[in-house]
């Protein structure tokens, strides 16, 4: 059994036995009791609130939500007064019930209006990086009059505190007055949210936001798009699209369908537009849009794929030996982009239904910054990059060596004292494999104790790296509130002013140099989040240790050694020949037995037998060096758009030739 498990087990008996406790206490009465329960049920609530949400939804779905609890509760101490009182104390107490009774009613008002507001505010297009003020913007509502739960729990804390008050003391002077503030608290949250309902206080309504989004479409006539929809930890799929994609010529945009996403990009100045519903979706065939970018497949590619006027191509997030590389929804599209032959090779290989003549070699445009490699180690350390990948949906043992190797591959690194260890877990590890994500626990642990036997002095720099933080966390940041809803967020994310991501590409670079120099020369590093990003990782690096995925293709950029583990059971002929992205690597078996030869064929080059190898494979996975992968994915884009006007042309000519009547109609439809 798990922490959480645990967690959550101890809170539901706790939380059991406080009301069961209060319920004894009023109906006896035992005033003691009854305080020291009612208070240990608030404190219960307040820590599911703060710290086990997934709780919160898990008692509501069993009819035992918040506003149940509240209720209940303030129920029990006015049963226990009335028990401590007695029947001549009922008149008395009347107008306490008639106060709470209001209290409660307010409530449900407020939360009527807050679903209103709401919907008023929920408007058909999200945008980001586009001036969007002429749709009547404002500020979100209080975070506290959004959620009922959080609020009754507020609301609610002075008339339970003043009930308690006069079970303690007797005085029903303060059960009024707690009651009286809440009594104040639900008013003025509703005074708050009423005004917002009125026609000047309301954004614009929908088809006046379609309209604009039409004319907004119609003025900036965008050419070439990323289309990405996909769950809040497949953000990092479309990030590393943004910047090959502000590179090319023409008038880029981001076409999401998830409103979260709108968020979870990363900083870039392109527009981004998001268009949850199919039937706003399709006003994109009246644009300029010409092609859409996929760098994922997923349930709702199929319905923007049905727009005739739009050019479709996958790129995918990356390239690899596996069979997700190579999935028979490919094609659907109009053409499929791939680094280079290899891939080629593997869509032929498949035979999925990719037809050569739609797959174009155009290098991976992201690698053309790595840097390129410079010798063996110079200094005392070996850095040593170990960047497995997750554990995947098949079920395949050997997509991820965490589970059966990732420990003993850790531990004979860092047996070896001259190694410095840069451990990047994939995001999604342990998302599908619970033992996946146990293994990453336990890794981590490992590296930490090893740290904690080198301790090394930090390089005095002055604040150089605070410094730098705070200087790109100023250009990144969204200046949103935590409380601010998509409307809000439009309304601070407007147009971005000129030269802010160059600003920002600066400042990256100037933190990650920073970063690198902060920390002790020989310290081992745990890499999450998205700084360091992994291509930072791989200029620090000396040898990559991964698994058959996209990372060793890209580490290829490099040419510096790497190896992958073989944790397929396959023989190590076998696993080459299965996996062609492993012909140039040192393959490791799950005990790690190999790593001391590999470190040193690092350290020394003439005993690396695999160089050669590599620059045969990395021209085979990613193309030639020149012209730039940048220059050969823009020309990918500018040829598919001349495709695509071509296609629209035809399509006009066909329609007005067959339906004469409608050749206005039809003229003004397909326009390029």
């Amino acid at each position: 059994m798990d922490r959480q498990t645990v967690a959550r087990a101890i809170v539901a008996v706790v939380l059991t036995a406080a009301f069961a406790a209060q319920t004894v206490a009023a109906l006896r009465p035992h005033v003691p009791l009854l305080i020291v329960s009612t208070a240990a049920s608030l404190a219960v609530e307040g820590f599911l609130s703060r710290w086990q949400r997934d709780m919160v939804t898990v008692l509501a779905k069993l009819h035992a939500d918040l506003t149940v609890r509240h209720v209940l509760r303030d129920l029990l101490l006015v049963v226990g007064l009335l028990r401590l009182g007695g029947q001549d104390r009922e008149t008395q107490y009347a107008p306490l019930v008639a106060g709470l009774l209001v209290f409660y009613a307010l409530h449900c008002a407020i939360q009527a209006v807050s679903v209103l507001v709401r919907r008023t505010r929920t408007l058909p297009v999200v945008t980001r990086n586009i001036d969007a003020s002429a749709l009547r913007l404002s500020p979100a509502p209080p975070v506290l009059l959004r959620r009922p739960g959080h609020r009754l729990l507020v609301f609610g804390l002075p008339s339970t505190a003043g009930l308690l008050a006069t079970a303690a003391s007797g005085a029903t002077e303060c059960a009024a007055l707690g009651i009286a503030l809440s009594l104040g608290l639900a008013l003025m949250g509703l005074c708050d949210l009423l005004p917002r309902l009125l026609p000047s206080r309301r954004p614009a309504g929908e088809q006046e936001v379609l309209d604009w989004f039409d004319a907004w479409l119609a003025e900036y006539r965008p050419t070439v798009g990323l289309y990405f929809s996909g769950g809040a930890s497949s953000a990092y799929q479309a990030n590393m699209w943004l910047e090959p994609l502000a590179g090319l010529d023409g008038r880029p945009l981001i076409v999401l369908r998830e409103r979260f996403m709108v968020h979870k990009l990363a900083p870039t100045d392109i527009p981004v537009v998001c268009l949850p519903k199919v039937a706003d979706l399709m006003r994109l065939e009246h644009s300029t849009l010409q092609v859409l970018i996929h760098p994922s497949n997923s349930g709702k590619t199929s319905q923007v794929l049905r727009i005739p006027t739009i050019k479709h191509t996958f790129v995918n997030h990356g390239e690899s030996d596996k069979l997700s590389s190579c999935n028979p929804y490919a094609k659907a599209y109009d053409e499929v982009w791939v680094a280079g032959p290899a891939a080629r090779e593997r869509y032929a290989l498949a035979e999925v239904g990719v037809e050569d003549k739609d797959v174009v070699e155009t290098g991976r445009p992201q690698l053309d910054a790595v840097r390129p490699y410079a010798g063996p180690p110079t200094g005392p350390y070996t850095t040593v990059l170990y960047a497995p990948t997750w554990e995947g949906w098949d079920g395949n043992p050997g997509n991820t060596s965490v589970i059966e190797a990732g420990e003993n591959l850790v531990r004979a690194l860092l047996a070896d004292p001259a190694v410095r260890l840069l451990y990047k877990p994939h995001p999604l590890t342990g998302s599908v494999d619970a033992r996946a994500g146990a293994a990453d626990l336990r890794i981590r642990e490992v590296i930490r104790a090893a740290n904690r036997e080198r301790a090394g002095q930090r390089p005095a720099r002055g604040g150089e790296l605070a410094l730098r933080t705070a200087e790109l966390d100023r250009l990144t940041a969204d200046g949103c509130r935590p409380g601010a809803d998509h409307v809000e967020r439009m309304m601070l994310q407007s147009a971005p002013r000129p030269g802010r991501a160059e600003e920002v590409a600066r400042a990256t670079a100037a933190w990650e140099e920073a970063y690198w120099a902060s920390l002790p020369e020989g310290e081992h590093q745990i890499v999450t989040g998205e700084r360091p990003a992994l291509y930072s990782c791989f200029d620090r690096a000396d040898l990559l240790v991964s698994d058959v995925s996209s990372v060793i293709g890209d580490f290829l950029a490099s040419g510096k050694p790497y190896a992958v583990a073989n944790t397929s059971g396959l023989a190590e002929d076998a696993f080459r020949t299965a996996f062609p992205t492993a012909s140039a690597a040192t393959v490791l078996t799950p005990d790690a037995a190999g790593v001391p030869r590999l470190l040193d064929a690092v350290r020394h080059p003439e005993r690396d037998e695999l160089t050669a190898a590599r620059a045969e494979l990395k021209l085979r996975l990613l193309g030639p060096a020149d012209p730039p992968s940048q220059m050969r994915f823009n020309k990918a884009v500018q040829d598919l758009c001349s495709a695509a006007r071509t296609h629209r042309g035809r399509m006009a000519a066909r329609l007005t030739a067959e339906i004469p009547g409608q050749r206005g109609t039809l003229l003004d439809r397909h326009r390029a």
